[in-house]
């Protein structure tokens, strides 16, 4: 069965959301649990080199960004890179960037949820995860408007939380400019694995093109809410670095397990610091909220092609959610969230989007100007960046990493092999 067969009879997406719905939810995904939490690894691995690491970090997610836009601008289907890498570049490369996206989206969901136990609860952090997972999935179940007003509060809440924490930095009379000077412990490799680790942090604004198919005028609004996502994002979390880091110093920041909350009682305003405790259980929410949303709906435009069981593909009659698939990526979520340590799966998930986004800037390569091809040097950056920050990440991401995607790559290759015997 064809796509168009196969989508008509799942059923079609409701197209609901504005540029200001897409933005908050591209807001939602980047501005969360990351900047509270990916700090400290990456000053560990670059020392006095992480505000250098940060600004590649956002140069990589720029080009990303743009590609992204003028891919899902062309191609307005839920799926987001799996549906413009397949139309680009062949039906392998789409199948390989969505399950990249999947996996490590999977993994990223189960990060989160735990990110939100140890903060709420430490002593219960794998209930208190899996609870936050069932809430967010009946969320995401009766319709994405809800999912978006939700994510609007909680933007709103993470955002006055990070610009407490900035103003009490700045104004706290502890900080040290000298702490913002690039120094020998910067080494050009541990900037980069900083850069991939940060990544993680900024890789949200594709969830816009992920709902390709739910947004209004997708040609207009798309283009429009990613940059301004990624812009709003790049401004707030390099406040929020020089702050913590001329608070804090480099060494101080690596050693330290909650940066934001040590920053704050540094700066001599310890009270704020079970607020900003909150907000990172906020921003945590928030954050699981949209990956939930986003690996669902890659999930269903892969089920429609019958990559995933087509039973995924199913569209809810009455609110017009993929809910077996939000129903599949919930459970294994929950699953994992409940019985894993997943630390390390923050440079696994690093790992599968880096390589989905260069397949996305490889696919972005292909337009023609009239198709709304971007600048020749966007891609052509955008794809050298992403592999070689993904190549840069802790070896034992790496190695899952590849392990995995040559996994997906062999079961790609099986099923072609039995379609046609």
């Amino acid at each position: 069965m064809g796509m168009s067969a196969a989508s008509a009879e799942a059923g079609e997406l409701k197209r609901h959301l504005g540029v200001f719905d897409a933005v908050v939810i591209g807001l939602g995904s980047m501005i969360g649990a990351g900047i509270f939490a990916a700090l400290a690894p990456a000053a560990g691995a670059t020392g006095s080199g992480l505000l250098p690491a940060l600004a590649l970090a956002a140069v990589v997610a720029y080009c990303n960004a743009t590609s992204s836009a003028r891919l899902a601008a062309r191609y307005p289907q839920s799926g987001g890179t799996y549906v413009y890498g397949r139309e680009r570049l062949g039906d392998f490369w789409g199948y390989l960037a969505g399950w990249g996206f999947v996996v490590g989206k999977t993994a990223s969901c189960a990060a989160m949820a735990l990110t939100v136990g140890s903060y709420a609860w430490p002593g219960q952090a794998h209930a208190v995860a899996v609870a936050a997972v069932v809430a967010l999935t009946a969320v995401n179940y009766v319709g994405v408007q809800k999912a978006a007003w939700l994510t609007r509060g909680i933007v709103a809440v993470v955002l006055a939380v990070l610009a407490a924490v900035v103003t009490a930095c700045l104004t706290g009379g502890t900080g040290d400019d000298a702490h913002l000077r690039i120094g020998a412990d910067a080494t050009f490799g541990g900037v980069l694995q900083a850069a991939g680790l940060l990544f993680f942090a900024f890789a949200g604004y594709a969830r816009i093109a992920t709902l390709g198919e739910e947004v209004r005028d997708p040609k207009r609004t798309i283009p429009r809410a990613i940059p301004t996502a990624l812009g709003i994002t790049l401004v707030v979390y390099a406040a929020v670095a020089a702050a913590v880091l001329a608070v804090l110093g480099p060494e101080r920041l690596a050693h330290t397990a909650d940066p934001l909350a040590e920053a704050v009682r540094a700066a001599g305003v310890p009270e704020l610091a079970p607020l900003v405790r909150v907000g990172a259980v906020v921003a945590a929410l928030g954050s699981l909220l949209a990956l939930i949303l986003g690996v669902s709906r890659t999930t269903l435009a892969m089920a429609r092609d019958r990559h995933l069981p087509y039973v995924l593909a199913a569209v809810h009659p009455r609110f017009k959610v993929p809910h077996r698939a939000e129903l599949a990526v919930g459970a294994v979520v929950a699953v994992l969230a409940g019985t894993t340590d997943v630390r390390g799966a923050i440079g696994f998930s690093s790992f599968g989007v880096l390589a989905y986004y260069a397949i996305a800037n490889a696919s972005a390569w292909t337009l023609t100007p009239t198709e709304g091809r971007p600048p020749r040097v966007v891609p052509i950056l955008g794809t050298a960046g992403c592999l070689v920050l993904a190549f840069s990440l802790p070896v034992a991401s790496v190695v899952w990493g590849v392990a995995v995607l040559a996994a997906g790559a062999a079961g790609y290759g099986l099923r072609r092999r039995f379609a046609r015997a």
